[in-house]
């Protein structure tokens, strides 16, 4: 099951979903507030996503399976791991962490104001682009200006109210102390140029979880799975294969 982070949605995982397709089953939805999953702004919270999550593998009958959260997406799958922990068998944690900066909180917080203040949407997503994506990925004006028009244009847009309310829970997110309770197997994986989630604080805070194992992906930030999907793909690969004689990402009972 993969998890979508901050404004984003089921589309974000477009660039990997083959390479891991390969392997496994793959589930992948929209978080409340994103892309076709439609709610009031006021519904929005980290909890109310991890119950999203659990029950939808209850609909599928599916009593476990392996969780995979990219950033706000990351904290969702901690927040799964510690309401619902029968139903999560592996873990991987994405360029996210287990509390959120007090940087990035007044920089998700300057976000919804330029918003609310009616900022052109092309430069808000390029300012947004800026947190995300490596140096390298500015230098290719065509593929900066192609994924600047696919966010502009996208056909399901989130309002500016459903991204503030998501920003709100991630500000109040905090479960640091709480992260010894998380007893599956978890790999901390991470961007090595992310600037948002800085690796060595996310690896710091992350590794306080009962077993875990890190990769850094080179060539990345952010986005690594936009950035580096091969690499991306082959960590997730290995490490849910690792001590397998036959992976699935879920299992069916």
């Amino acid at each position: 099951m993969l998890i979508a982070g901050l404004a984003s949605d089921s589309q974000s995982w477009a660039a990997v979903k083959p390479g891991l397709s390969k392997e496994f089953q793959i589930i992948t939805f929209d978080n409340r507030g994103c892309g076709r999953t439609k709610c009031e702004a006021d519904h929005i919270s980290i909890e109310g996503m991890a119950d999203d999550a659990n029950a939808l593998l209850n609909h599928l009958q599916i009593k476990k399976a392996n969780i995979l959260g990219h950033s706000m997406g990351g904290y969702v799958a901690q927040q799964l791991c510690l309401d619902h922990p029968n139903c999560v068998d592996k873990l991987i944690l994405a360029d996210t962490s287990a509390i959120n900066s007090k940087r990035n909180v007044s920089l998700f917080n300057d976000l919804v104001a330029y918003r609310e203040n009616g900022m052109n949407l092309k430069e808000w997503f390029r300012c947004f682009f800026f947190w995300i994506f490596t140096r390298k990925f500015f230098e290719d004006s065509k593929v900066l200006e192609a994924n600047l028009d696919f966010s502009v244009h996208y056909q399901y847009p989130q309002s500016t109210a459903q991204f503030k309310k998501q920003v709100e829970a991630i500000n109040v997110f905090d479960v640091e102390k709480r992260l010894k309770a998380i007893k599956n197997e978890t790999l901390i994986l991470c961007g090595k140029e992310d600037i948002l989630y800085d690796p060595d604080e996310s690896i710091r805070v992350l590794s306080k979880t009962c077993n875990t194992s890190v990769t850094v992906v080179e060539h990345a930030a952010h986005a690594l799975f936009v950035e580096n999907p091969v690499d991306f793909v082959e960590s997730v690969v290995g490490f849910i294969q690792k001590n397998r004689d036959k992976a699935c990402l879920v299992s069916k009972d």
